[in-house]
């Protein structure tokens, strides 16, 4: 993994001096998630954006419980300082909203919120669903919260992030919990001027009731396939931490590094090419000996990029077996498994996608297709298990710190760098961490995702 001079630079006494001179970009750092962290290092403002918001309640719920101190005034003095004391974070109850007038409440909330938020402070909006409106105008306000949102992301300094979570209709307060903490919390650093939607597949079920926010996926068994490396073998370690016991897959040849994520996780290994004929069957059948599995992460994938005009039909159809043909065959397996020793109801499907699906990237046509189909299957999947109470959602990461990124020219890489609303890379525990999140019990009502994890890359995003 290549290190990031430019950020150590800037960040320097004399880098950081030069760099204000001249007008380079900073690079915050960001605080990432340890085990006993709090939800939040400080206190958090929150308003409400109309009479009729129904969210507010949960999320003072859940901050109160979380011991964090609440306040609804932005110009509120806070800890004995002034009204420009930093907070931890701010949360806009915009669900409610009648017609693009009611948006102005939201701005004079968040004027004075941007200058307050601290170093990595969160900033949340919460908004109805806008394809539930059945009028123009309620439709119209709704839809603004994703442009406002994605806007303000670009102005957020010191490494603050801004979200937004679409709240349905019939959606209840336990549904949201998971959501605002994974959002709220260090756990999504990287994780800026996104979405995500909350109980909009029909048909989920579950509870956040009793959740061990410290190990919310105790007791659970997950298969994490291309194990041995990587992000594979980062979020085989952050699910093994969060309580799972890990099944870690990868092929033959990676063998030794397999084997060592397996013992440093105290998982098993199965050595296994997942294109191969009855692949996910003797997942199910490895699993076995854990009691069935509770989650799958389908992380393994290969590149084989060749600009289009030079694009031969071997290299091509290899990149569409392995990162999505996989997937598929192995869901098939899973969704017809007994309910006992295969996957259990109430089970969670996490699938690497890419920005590179949603963007596109020069000379990653094979690779982008196979990442853009990934979105189609959790799409078409969502609503196939929600009989099973079961879920399945798909993380896009943007420009990750890897080895894969390290070999890249360095003037390619500088580019990706920078090109994202956080200035920086990403690091492999931050997709580890989404995947995590959409794989707790407590994560029932969110199915159908597709998260980016890219510090709100600049194009595409």
């Amino acid at each position: 993994m290549s290190h990031d001079w430019y950020s150590d630079f800037v960040n320097s006494g004399v880098g950081k001096a030069i760099a204000g001179n001249v007008g380079l970009p900073p690079v915050p750092k960001l605080r990432r998630w340890e085990p006993g962290q709090p939800l939040l290092s400080g206190a958090a403002l929150l308003g409400t954006a109309t009479a009729n918001g129904r969210v507010a309640k949960v999320v003072r719920a859940v901050l109160t419980e979380a011991g964090v101190e609440v306040h609804e005034d932005p110009n509120a003095p806070i800890g004995g300082g002034s009204s420009t004391s930093k907070v931890a974070a701010a949360i806009v109850d915009a669900t409610g909203l009648s017609s693009p007038a009611d948006l102005a409440a939201i701005q004079q909330f968040l004027t004075p919120v941007m200058r307050r938020v601290g170093p990595s402070g969160r900033i949340l909006v919460i908004g109805d669903v806008p394809a539930e409106a059945d009028r123009p105008a309620v439709r119209a306000a709704r839809r603004s919260l994703e442009g406002l949102v994605r806007s303000a992301a670009k102005e957020a300094r010191y490494g603050a992030t801004v979200n937004l979570v679409h709240v349905a209709e019939e959606a209840v307060g336990a549904d949201l919990e998971s959501t605002l903490r994974f959002f709220l919390s260090s756990r999504s650093a990287f994780v800026d001027g996104q979405r995500v939607d909350v109980g909009t597949v029909a048909g989920y079920a579950g509870s956040a009731s009793g959740t061990d926010w410290d190990r919310p996926i105790a007791g659970k068994v997950a298969v994490v396939t291309g194990a041995a490396r990587g992000i594979g073998r980062t979020v085989a370690k952050t699910l093994a931490r969060d309580g799972a016991t890990v099944v870690c897959v990868d092929i033959p040849a990676a063998g030794d590094a397999l084997a060592r994520t397996a013992n440093d996780v105290g998982g098993t290994s199965l050595q296994l090419d997942i294109t191969s004929e009855g692949a996910g069957a003797a997942i199910v059948e490895h699993a076995k000996r854990h009691g069935g599995i509770d989650i799958v992460v389908h992380n393994a994938g290969i590149t084989r990029d060749k600009l289009l005009a030079n694009q031969d039909t071997d290299r091509w159809n290899s990149v569409i077996d392995v990162n999505l043909n996989a997937q598929l065959a192995i869901d098939e397996v899973l969704l017809a498994s007994s309910d006992d020793q295969g996957f259990h109801p109430g089970g969670r499907i996490v699938t690497v996608s890419s920005m590179a699906g949603i963007a596109g990237n020069r000379g990653q046509t094979s690779y982008g297709s196979s990442k853009a189909g990934v979105i189609g299957l959790v799409e078409a999947t969502a609503p196939l298990l929600a009989p099973k109470k079961a879920t399945i959602n798909a993380v896009a990461p943007g420009f990750i710190e890897t080895d894969m990124t390290a070999a890249m020219p360095v003037g390619t890489r500088e580019a990706g760098r920078r090109l994202s609303s956080l200035t920086q890379g990403g690091l492999p525990v931050d997709v580890a961490e989404t995947i995590a999140y959409f794989a707790q019990g407590a994560s029932y009502a969110v199915n159908g995702q597709v998260l980016r994890v890219c510090g709100q890359n600049l194009l595409g995003a």
